[in-house]
């Protein structure tokens, strides 16, 4: 009989050799990691990207469909649901037999649930599947199965959660393509078909760093390497035998088409992609409601022209084409968004531009709040809060800021809500629909909840810019309060008018969505 320790050394050897580990629970992801916010927060996000996960299934039939419900019992286990997630792995586990990352996080699973002989089978298992633990030759090639492991967990870094800045993103997208790549090392002889819908979820990942590179300001020569790579990549996968595959890539390459303006040359072989036009995606909308905010907040520092609204149009067209066939939280979250933009002007979006447009958002803002965790999304509040304050519903808009900054996350730095409570507030007091005790007590309440849900900075930021645009009301305010005695919130306020502080950047809450 074989000595187990002989067989765990050789599968330490083995896994030195092969610069992989099986399984998603040793991955460095945020998910895997003890969670830095709230656990109601966490708990959120990891339902929203599992729904995301969900649409994502409906799409896949070939092996790429293990990728994704390996990665769903991963989400179930963090949020407690053992046994959905022992019985997503074990489903895997008996369709597709020689999936090392089921058996990896099953035996996961079976050591959370003290099932100790469960465990050792499936080690047992896997490292059978490795070429270890046996004398007999295990049934197929292990590089292959290591490739398919791989690719697996280059796939699961695109939906990791908890992700607080662009260069947190770039990192994770970053490691994903890495993963990809080791994958294509170890699967040389994999089937062409297979290897194409590798190629398009690469592709999907170098779009979004391109996108993370674009919006930093990067020259073309740090983008050009990994932007022909996509174009490679989709020529491709135009090639596949799945039709929907074929689809996503004719999009992608439109999309890349768009994208050549931001380049002084030309990349080699973009004028001659193909693009068809084939079927809108919803990344299309969202990259364009990007490129339209990008535009505005530089109109709004003096450094360009006005923004293109043809971004909008085009993205409600691509949205509204989507709503139909995935009318989930997320897509109705940014068709939303884009009602929003088209209702309002560009430059000083408290006057509306077409009314319409701002009930088509409210309307779909309401179809998302619908959903089990649309109440729970900051985002959808702060955007409601928005619309129906253009509406003349001042307090129910009121109602809606502070939602959002209840929802936020601590250390949010998120604070447009922040200033268009503080701004709709002075807008009732001028209209003396707010008497200067009420607005007082208003104030001070949520400042103090504002200083203890982002940086102290940031609110002091929104509050310069609140005192700038509504002078007369702050000083007014001032003098109630100085009459009431109540002078320290009056010291706070004359100290953030003096201070120097930078512009807060443009909120693009739900464009992280």
């Amino acid at each position: 009989m074989e000595n187990p320790e002989e067989a765990e050394v050789d599968i330490d050897s083995l896994i030195d050799e092969m610069d992989y580990i099986p399984g998603h629970f040793h991955l460095e992801m945020n998910l895997n990691f003890e969670p830095c916010s709230p656990v109601n927060f966490r708990g959120r996000d990891m339902k929203l990207k599992r729904d995301s996960l969900m649409y994502e299934l409906e799409l896949e039939s070939g092996s790429q469909q293990f990728a994704v419900r390996n990665l769903l019992g991963v989400f179930s286990f963090h949020l407690e649901e053992m046994e959905q997630a022992k019985e997503i792995f074990l489903s895997i586990s008996q369709e597709d037999p020689d999936n090392l990352n089921a058996w990896a996080n099953l035996a996961y699973v079976y050591d959370r649930l003290d099932s100790e002989q469960e465990e050792a089978d499936c080690t047992k298992k896997l490292a059978h599947l490795m070429g270890l633990g046996s004398k007999d030759e295990s049934q197929g090639d292990p590089r292959l199965r290591a490739a398919r492991c791989l690719a697996e967990q280059g796939y699961a870094n695109g939906f990791d959660i908890g992700l607080v800045d662009e260069e947190d993103r770039m990192e994770k997208l970053t490691a994903g393509l890495m993963l990809y790549d080791k994958a294509l090392v170890y699967g040389q002889q994999i089937p062409l078909e297979e290897k194409r819908s590798w190629y398009l979820t690469m592709a999907t990942l170098y779009i979004r760093l391109d996108g993370i590179l674009m919006n930093k300001g990067n020259d073309e020569q740090k983008r050009l390497p990994s932007f022909n790579r996509t174009l490679a990549l989709l020529r491709q996968v135009t090639k596949s035998s799945n039709s929907h595959y074929r689809a996503l890539a004719w999009c992608y390459l439109g999309m890349l088409l768009e994208r050549k303006e931001t380049f002084s040359t030309t990349p080699m072989g973009i004028h001659d992609c193909g693009y068809s036009g084939t079927g809108p995606l919803d990344c299309f909308g969202k990259i364009r409601i990007k490129l339209y905010l990008r535009d505005l907040e530089r109109a709004k520092m003096g450094l360009g022209g006005m923004p293109d609204r043809k971004n909008l149009t085009r993205a409600k067209e691509d949205l509204e084409s989507v709503v139909k066939v995935c009318p989930c939280l997320k897509t109705y979250l940014d068709i939303g968004q884009v009602y929003y933009y088209m209702g309002v002007d560009a430059m000083q979006e408290l006057f509306p531009v077409d009314e319409t447009a701002l009930d088509n958002a409210l309307e779909f803002f309401a179809k998302a709040m619908e959903f089990d965790l649309g109440d729970t999304l900051p985002e959808i509040q702060l955007l409601r809060g928005k619309c129906l304050r253009l509406k003349n519903e001042e307090s129910n808009a009121i109602g809606c800021f502070k939602r959002a900054i209840e929802l936020d996350d601590v250390g949010s730095t998120y604070t447009e809500s922040f200033r268009c409570l503080m701004e709709t507030l002075l807008i009732l007091f001028s209209q003396k629909r707010v008497n200067a005790e009420m607005l007082m007590q208003e104030v001070e309440l949520w400042v103090k909840k504002a200083e203890e849900k982002y940086p102290k900075q940031r609110v002091r930021q929104e509050l310069r810019l609140v005192c700038r645009n509504h002078t007369t009301e702050v000083i007014e305010l001032s003098k109630a309060m100085v009459t009431r005695g109540n002078t320290e919130l009056v010291k706070m306020l004359f100290e953030t008018i003096k201070t120097d502080f930078s512009k807060p950047k443009l909120n693009e809450r739900s464009l992280s969505f």
